[in-house]
């Protein structure tokens, strides 16, 4: 039988066993708590045990305003308070619409504070800088994240939508390693393929937490995307007998690097359908094809 590239196995994000699947609340924007949670405990249910959510997530896409997805969720865990000790809890600070980033200490001390309020927890497990804040000097940013964790506030520490070089500049400078980045990877963006970004994982022991693994739904639209891309991944699916989501999924885990793929599907069966990325079968053949159909031109 030939190898497959996937890893299904569970990623270690610092002391934390997580699940190759996570569940991410960017789309969390039910009126419904009933219906939020059991959105949840599917996930949950599903291995998707890491919950990755923002202090930002419900200002756009349909949300009633900043905070609004935290909120949500921490009425969720207070309806059922088992659910927290099922989940390792993710979220992120550092985007202050409309200025737009703000990782000074005055603010992002805030910005935990209030993430902690909202989500109705005393401690978030891996805190994030949602994007760079330019004009903060990354030890400022360093010194805070370790205040925050020595205050017991959260445990441990991430970045998402930073370059390798900005990566490495705040890594500098905190006295514990970083545990994740959080790139857009899927077979419609290959940037963290090109731009140091896995490499860097790999160097570290930093998890990879993929957003946008479906390009925004672009990958089953085929809006702005290469038909011969999705002509593709349309031929594995038929191939593995599963539906072209779980080839975008399983493309996301092949790399060596063993990222989690993020999905903010908003429905239990489509989170369900996606777990058979797991038992996909692509090859080195497989994903080199695909990422030729992306880019459009044959690898040198």
């Amino acid at each position: 039988m030939t190898d497959s590239l996937i890893n299904p196995r569970p990623r270690s994000l610092g002391p934390f066993e997580i699940g190759p699947l996570a569940f991410g609340c960017w789309r969390l924007t039910t009126d419904s708590v009933d219906d939020a949670r059991a959105l949840v405990e599917t996930a949950l249910d599903l291995g998707m045990n890491l919950v990755d959510n923002a202090d930002v997530y419900g200002f756009d896409w349909g949300g009633s305003g900043f905070g609004a997805n935290e909120e949500l969720l921490g009425r969720v865990l207070a309806s059922a308070p088992g659910l927290r000790e099922r989940m390792v809890l993710s979220t992120k600070g550092g985007i202050l619409p409309p200025v737009p980033y703000d990782s000074s200490a005055a603010y992002l001390e805030a910005a935990c504070d209030a993430s902690l309020a909202r989500l109705q927890t005393d401690v978030i497990d891996v805190y994030q800088i949602h994007r760079p804040d330019m004009l903060t000097h990354p030890a400022e940013v360093a010194a805070t994240l370790a205040s925050l964790r020595e205050k017991g506030k959260i445990r441990e520490v991430g970045i998402s939508n930073h370059t390798p070089a900005q990566h490495e500049a705040l890594a500098a400078h905190l006295p514990f390693p970083l545990v994740s980045t959080q790139p857009e990877y899927s077979p419609a963006v290959l940037d963290p393929l090109r731009d140091g970004t896995f490499d860097l994982c790999m160097r570290d022991g930093v998890v990879p937490l993929a957003w946008s693994p479906l390009g925004g739904g672009r990958l089953l639209s085929g809006d702005g995307v290469r038909p011969e891309l999705i002509a593709t991944l349309a031929e594995l699916a038929e191939r593995e007998r599963v539906d072209r989501a779980a080839i975008c999924i399983a493309f996301v885990l092949a790399h060596p690097s063993a990222p989690v793929a993020i999905l903010g599907t908003q429905t239990p069966a489509r989170l369900e359908a996606a777990t058979a990325a797991l038992g996909v079968t692509l090859t080195r053949e497989d994903v080199y094809r695909v990422i030729q159909d992306s880019e459009g031109v044959p690898l040198p």
